[in-house]
């Protein structure tokens, strides 16, 4: 049987050598219908070629089609012998000037991050090496197969567009150049011909359906009873899955199994088993019904072997197209040409469109070969590039759509090719305007999430698994829209305007979906049971952050665009507000004589939610309309009268007072999920376009406000209007209620809006707010992360945000702020801030965690003590607010903060009647230093004949007025100074009484300031709280002296005990008499005393006080106050038992209080003696 096959295979072959290459090539020249012929020859010889026994013999097949098929079609081409004819061809051709090498996967890739418009662009290591890019800063990447080398593309890199090998032949392309007029007409006739029938006979096989017959003009008289069955890769079953079903279904062994699953992963498809129809049939039917109980069934067909072979040549043939195209650039025009020709059907029915409208139909393998022909011709055209990229995105809907519902990764998907079409500028400007293509891609992006809630926002809770693998694949859609806005443009004509207002509203019309979307409410009694879906909505806005940005960098480029933007912002802004304060009720708030009308609302009880997209993106405008000084230039054309800012400010508050209060403990109860959702907002990936645009909008707010009525509205939303609009509400707070965690959170509450009201007044190194520009704001987010410690650049580079092209900006400014220390024999170099640069230091940095604020505030004290200097961290001088925002300077020395500022202070002097913490006063310093370090500086940058209206330095000069006369700040700092329970911030109010009197000075010397006569009246009336201040400081001194003595004794008392501890056993007796001068308590010894007689006095009894060691609070031991306990071990003993051979018969039984009269066993308890609240102990 073997022989007799062998000798058939011979006959074969024989019959297919003797086929000559040039008489077939003449008999074409010769037909008047030449597709017929070429058909009939194809239809005779391919199924003789290909696919004749069970396993393929490629290097067979390859010879053979060379030899038969591909032969006569070269010699048809040229005319000649091919072996002259090509060489010729390449003579005289003038070659491209671009590389257009395509990456195999694991390649390595170059990009200059100096040169490189985008960081898509990327060289070849030929080319690289060849280039002015190797002596820039550089990135190296591996290549995961399918893009391009873009050596010669005067739009991919800022200067040094060609390598020395491509250079060579800039000089002599002209641009506009036909590269037709190299090849004669009977070539470019002959050629069309050839590459008209092949293109069409590969396209129509390689997208042909049915699986048992083939095209009625290939098929041949008799037909074998020949089939394959074929299996089909995809991305849900695994290798095991497929290698057990194969072994099962046709009966092979694991190792051939494996090689089978092998192949079917490469190339994407591969035939299991070969025979007559029935037998193939057989096998289709195991693999379907073994593999469809959990999952869709692997996708099987029974071809017929003819169909398999020519689909089979129809890829040697596409890629036997790319590779002749290289000979000649004319030869590359023409199969453009014939491509993207229109056929008979009209629209998309050109060679090009039925290949790509059919990718999801196809096959790995085959896609990667047309993928890649497309590459080496319509991308290599300059001309039909851009044809190509039309064509590309009128089928943009349809080409996504096929992707997300296929289930190839998308480097297999004819999708993959916009990178290399909307990252050229010149491509993505006019499919902006031709074909708008922005609103094609965002309409695109939100018909697929169609899943919303009842107020049309997008939700991702109950997510079917199809649904999130969806919405995994949508997501490649936002990189399109990046690719599309990454370039921006230079010169604006009237129709980029329009689409790209087109296009902004479309956008608009994204985050509206965005806007309040996850909303969630404080879980109060029991904890949650189900921690809800919130990776969704991160990973959204995650990934549309640099598109954010980027809207606003193209805003910002044009003036009419940047005001046509703000408006429609805003006006979807109001659309989004009007159907959140439905139901809240109006309140009147009231502080120092001011009052403001605002909403009820608690941020504790009612929903808020962290997603505030389109609030965000007007921050960022109004930021721009300052930078851009749009507003002061054009403000009839923008809308600042229609403002609300309280509706403005409104949301974003919600949402920092949301982390206020769950850095405050409150929301425990809901879980892990709001944690996470806290950590990405102020996170380095998000915060740009979350946290750091909260703040902005706050500041836009607060700059059009009264700013005590900004204030009084923060305080409500801090749930913390009560404590400083009432009296004595802290005393009488800290009196009633005696639940720690109520007050503890309290206490963190009001610490996180001091923070909020430093971050909102300090913060002004964005361009636009304060006037500085972007290197000064990389330089402070630099100095700060170094602040906290040495970082090498890796660790440095991580801790900054990225920008859309993977940029820093570290390495431009680094030098001047830092200075690098060499690694030693082990360990990393690192960067260290410079120490001039100290003096920029903020404690309350806005980007610090509670942990790295911690370090660096460690970390610069304990500098300051090495340098020998006081341990204070005043706060830094700060760069002047641009126009639009300087009245927020005004929020320092209004009545409200003077008053929150008062209040704190007063606790801090009476610190046993109110609760309060060191982190508040911290604050409270700090704001005041800002506040006298502004006022110094409006001061020395006085004009002449202008008047200073920032008097914080006076206002705090006051005392309070009657009927409470409390006294003025500026006291109560003098007070604290000498408090001994205040000592690390003791070096801080010297130098804020410091600054203050540097001040006054000033003011002193000041003739040309009229606020300055006024300050000795101010002053005088001030004297009396003064006198009273003194003496109440004087009295605190006496007392801490003799404090600071009898320390020093009992100090020295216990170091002698230590020394002579037998001498101390001597002096027992004297104990008494010791105490009595150690003792500052009016009772005479330690013994206790009890009066007689008829004029008997009670004495009073040692008050005893004790600190739990959980919650590290301090209180009397007493019947009325909480129970303390102890925590004691206790356990039965035979130390002193009388009859230790007894055992207790049952011990579980046993009472351990009981003790038998035989004294057998007693019972010890022993303890460490640390003392605890017995709720403390219990939670």
């Amino acid at each position: 049987m073997a022989s007799e096959l062998e000798t058939d295979v011979q006959a074969i072959d024989q019959s297919l050598l003797e086929c000559s290459a040039e008489e077939t090539a003449g008999k074409w020249l010769q037909a008047s219908d030449l597709a017929r012929e070429v058909y009939q020859h194809l239809a005779h010889y391919v199924p003789k070629i290909y696919c004749r026994g069970p396993n393929p013999l490629p290097q067979k097949e390859d010879m053979l089609a060379q030899h038969v098929l591909l032969g006569p079609m070269e010699w048809y081409l040229c005319g000649e012998d091919p072996a002259f004819g090509f060489p010729k061809l390449e003579q005289a051709n003038k070659p491209s000037h671009l590389c257009g090498r395509v990456f195999k996967v694991g390649e390595p890739t170059y990009s200059c991050r100096d040169c490189a418009v985008d960081p898509t662009c990327v060289l070849c290591m030929e080319c690289f090496l060849g280039s002015i890019h190797r002596d820039h800063r550089y990135r190296m990447t591996t290549s995961g197969g399918g893009g391009f080398c873009d050596c010669g593309d005067t739009e991919a890199w800022k200067e040094g567009p060609y390598c020395q090998k491509h250079e060579l032949n800039t000089s002599e392309i002209e641009e506009e150049e036909d590269p037709l007029v190299h090849l004669s007409e009977d070539v470019i006739a002959r050629t069309y011909n050839i590459f008209a029938i092949m293109f069409r006979y590969a396209v129509e096989i390689l997208t042909w359906e049915k699986e048992s017959e083939l095209p009625a003009d290939l098929e041949m008289g008799e037909k074998s009873d020949t089939y394959y069955c074929m299996l089909f890769n995809d991305e849900v079953h695994t290798y095991e899955q497929v290698i057990y079903t194969l072994q099962k279904a046709v009966n092979c062994t694991q190792k051939e199994a494996i090689g089978f699953a092998t192949t079917v992963d490469r190339d994407g498809r591969r035939s299991v088993r070969y025979g007559d129809f029935q037998y193939c049939d057989q096998a289709k039917s195991v693999i379907v019904r073994s593999t469809s109980r959990q999952t869709k069934p692997l996708k099987v067909q029974v071809m017929h072997s003819s169909i398999v072979a020519h689909q089979n040549f129809g890829l040697k043939l596409l890629s036997w197209l790319g590779s002749i195209i290289g000979y000649s650039d004319g030869l590359r025009r023409i199969l453009c040409q014939v491509g993207l020709q229109e056929g008979p059907d009209g629209e998309n029915s050109s060679l090009v469109d039925k290949l790509m409208l059919n990718d999801s139909k196809l096959w790995k393998g085959a896609r990667s070969v047309y993928h890649q022909l497309f590459m080496s011709s319509l991308l290599m055209d300059l001309k039909y590039k851009k044809l190509f990229a039309v064509r590309f995105a009128k089928n943009y809907e349809r080409l996504q759509s096929d992707y997300v519902t296929d289930d190839h990764d998308r480097e297999f998907s004819i999708a993959d090719l916009s990178v290399q079409i909307f990252t050229v500028p010149s491509l993505a400007r006019m499919l902006i305007t031709e074909e708008n293509l922005m609103t094609i891609i965002i309409k695109t992006f939100m018909d697929h999430l169609r899943h919303r809630d009842a107020q049309g926002r997008f939700q991702f809770e109950r997510y079917t698994a199809l649904q999130a693998f969806k919405f995994r694949r949508v997501q490649s859609l936002i990189l399109d829209l990046k690719y599309v806005l990454i370039s921006k443009p230079t010169e604006w004509s009237d129709e980029l305007r329009q689409k790209f207002l087109q296009g902004f509203d479309a956008f608009l019309e994204l985050l509206k979906c965005m806007q309040g979307m996850d909303p969630i409410t404080r879980q109060v009694g029991q904890h949650i049971e189900m921690e809800p879906e919130w990776e969704a909505a991160f990973t959204l806005q995650m990934k549309l952050t640099h598109v954010i940005s980027m809207m606003q960098d193209w805003c910002a480029l044009d003036e009419k665009v940047l005001i046509e933007a703000y408006k429609k912002c805003l006006a979807v802004l109001m659309q989004c507000h009007g159907g959140f304060t439905d139901g809240e009720q109006p309140i009147t708030l009231s502080i120092c004589g001011h009052s403001v009308e605002t909403i009820r609302y608690c941020v504790s009880q009612e929903k808020v939610s962290i997603h505030l997209p389109v609030s965000r993106l007007l921050a960022g405008l109004h930021v721009l309309l300052s930078k851009s000084e749009v507003a002061y230039k054009f403000p009839e054309l923008l809308p600042l009268s229609e403002l609300s800012p309280p509706m403005l400010i409104e949301h974003p508050l919600r949402c920092l007072v949301l982390c206020a209060q769950v850095h405050a403990g409150m929301w425990r109860r809901n879980g892990f999920s709001l944690v996470n959702q806290i950590y990405y907002y102020h996170n380095v990936k998000c915060r740009r376009e979350m946290f750091d645009k909260d703040i902005m909008m706050l500041q836009t707010g607060a700059s059009m406000m009264d700013p005590n009525h900004f204030l009084m509205i923060v305080l409500s939303r801090f749930e913390l209007y009560q404590i400083f609009s009432t009296p004595d509400y802290g005393k009488r707070f800290s009196s009633e209620i005696t639940h720690k965690d109520v007050v503890q959170q309290n206490n963190t509450l009001i610490e996180e809006m001091l923070y909020l009201i430093i971050m909102l007044v300090g913060e002004r190194f964005s361009p636009g707010i304060g006037q500085v520009n972007a290197t000064d704001e990389i330089k402070r987010e630099i100095i700060h992360q170094l602040s906290i410690k040495p970082m090498a650049h890796s660790e440095l580079v991580k801790s900054l945000p990225e920008d859309e092209n993977k940029e820093t900006g570290m390495e431009s400014v680094i030098e001047a702020v830092a200075h690098f220390k060499k690694p030693g024999l082990t360990g990393r170099g690192m960067y260290e801030v410079k120490p001039e640069c100290a003096k920029e230091f903020n404690l309350y940095f806005y980007h610090y965690s509670r942990a790295e604020q911690s370090k660096a505030e460690e970390a610069q004290r304990k500098l300051k003590r090495q340098n020998k200097e006081d341990t204070a961290l005043p706060p830094p001088v700060l760069p002047p607010f641009c126009p639009l925002f300087a009245s927020l300077v005004n929020i320092l020395q209004s009545d409200v903060m003077l008053c929150i500022m008062g209040t704190i202070l007063q606790w801090a002097v009476e610190h046993n009647g109110y609760s309060w913490s060191e982190s508040m006063l911290q604050r409270v310093l700090h704001l005041i230093g800002m506040a006298l370090q502004e006022e110094k500086q409006h001061l020395e940058n006085v004009m002449e004949e202008h008047v200073v209206t920032f008097t914080f330095s006076q206002k705090i000069s006051k005392p309070g007025e009657a009927p409470d006369n409390s006294p003025s700040i500026l006291a109560m700092l003098e007070t604290l100074q000498n408090s001994p329970y205040l000592e690390v911030h003791k070096d801080m109010i010297r130098w804020i009484l410091k600054t203050f009197n540097a001040i006054k000075k000033i003011r002193e010397n000041s003739s040309t300031s009229p606020v300055a006569e006024t300050e000795g009246t101010i002053l005088e009336e001030s004297s009396r709280d003064k006198d009273k201040a003194e003496r109440k400081r004087k009295a605190e001194i006496a007392r801490l002296r003799r404090e600071k003595i009898m320390a020093q004794m009992s100090e020295m008392q216990r170091h002698f005990i230590d020394e002579n501890k037998e001498l101390f056993q001597q002096t027992l007796e004297l104990d008494a008499s010791t105490s009595v001068v150690l003792d500052n308590s009016p009772m005479a010894s330690d013994m206790k005393l009890t009066a007689l007689g008829p004029s008997q006095t009670q004495v009073p009894e040692q008050r005893q006080f004790a600190t739990c060691i959980l919650c590290q609070e301090e209180q009397e031991v007493n019947g009325e106050s909480r129970a303390m306990v102890l925590a004691a071990f206790v356990q039965r003993s035979t130390v002193l038992s009388k009859d230790r051979s007894k055992f207790i018969q049952d011990p579980d039984k046993y009472d351990p209080l009981f003790m038998h009269p035989d004294l057998s066993c007693g019972t010890h308890t022993g303890s460490c003696g640390h003392i605890m609240h017995a709720h403390c102990w219990q939670s």
